[in-house]
C-alpha cells in the first residue's frame, strides 16, 4: 500500500474490496491529520514494479480510541479497515482468520524500508503472548511492515491472526488481534 504523499506501509485482502493496515499508517505529522482515501493506492502482489492488480481507496475506517499523537498508549486500536474502489479477488482467496495462543507458530512478512520492492519476511517465528487485543511475536521486522498480517499456524493450516503495528528493538513486535477489529462506533474518513 502506497499513497500521493510518498508514504509506504504492508496492506492485505480481507474481502474483495477491503483492505486492512495499521492506523499510523494514514496520519501524517506535518498536516496533523490522516490522509485523504483517494490518496491510497493498494498493489496486490506487489514485486519489484509489478503487481497483480491494483486499486484506489475511496475509504478508510478507523476505531476513534486510536490517537496519532500517542500510538503506543493506543496501540490495541492502531488498526484502518480501507474500502477499495473495486475487488480485486475472490473470498475463495483468502487466508482465514484464526486466533492466536502463545507458542503458536507465527509468519509475517511485509515491504520492509531494505527492501521496498519486495515482500521480505520472518517464515519461522512465534507467538510469544496475548495480552487483551494485542499479541507480540518474535518475528524479525524493519519499518514498513506495519500494517502487515500476522499469520499462525493451526491444525487446519494458516490464518491471519493480527495486523502488525509496532516493532520492538532487535527482533519482535505486536500485532492487534484481527478478530479483534470491529467497525461499529468507529471514524469514517
Amino acid at each position: 500500500m502506497q499513497t500521493e504523499l510518498g508514504g509506504r506501509c504492508t496492506g492485505f485482502l480481507v474481502a474483495p474490496s477491503v483492505i486492512m493496515t495499521a492506523a499510523h499508517c494514514l496520519w501524517r505529522d506535518e498536516a496533523a491529520a490522516f490522509i485523504q482515501p483517494s490518496s491510497v493506492h493498494f498493489m496486490l502482489g506487489y514485486d519489484t514494479g509489478s503487481w497483480r492488480a491494483t486499486a484506489r481507496a475511496v475509504r478508510f475506517v478507523i476505531p476513534p480510541a486510536y490517537d496519532p499523537v500517542h500510538p503506543l498508549r493506543t496501540s490495541q486500536a492502531d488498526h484502518a479497515t480501507i474500502i477499495l474502489d473495486h475487488a480485486l479477488a475472490t473470498s475463495g482467496e483468502l487466508p482465514p482468520v484464526v486466533t492466536a495462543h502463545a507458542g503458536d507458530q507465527a509468519m509475517l512478512a511485509g515491504y520492509q524500508q531494505d527492501r521496498k520492492e519486495l515482500a521480505m519476511g520472518d517464515l519461522a517465528c512465534q507467538v510469544v503472548r496475548v495480552r487483551g487485543q494485542l499479541i507480540d511475536h518474535d518475528c524479525a521486522a524493519t519499518h514498513g511492515a506495519s500494517g502487515a498480517p500476522l499469520l499462525v499456524k493451526t491444525k487446519a493450516g494458516w490464518g491471519v491472526a493480527g495486523i502488525d503495528v509496532t516493532a520492538q528493538q532487535g527482533q519482535g513486535g505486536t500485532a492487534v488481534k484481527f478478530l479483534g477489529t470491529s467497525t461499529s462506533n468507529e471514524t469514517v474518513r
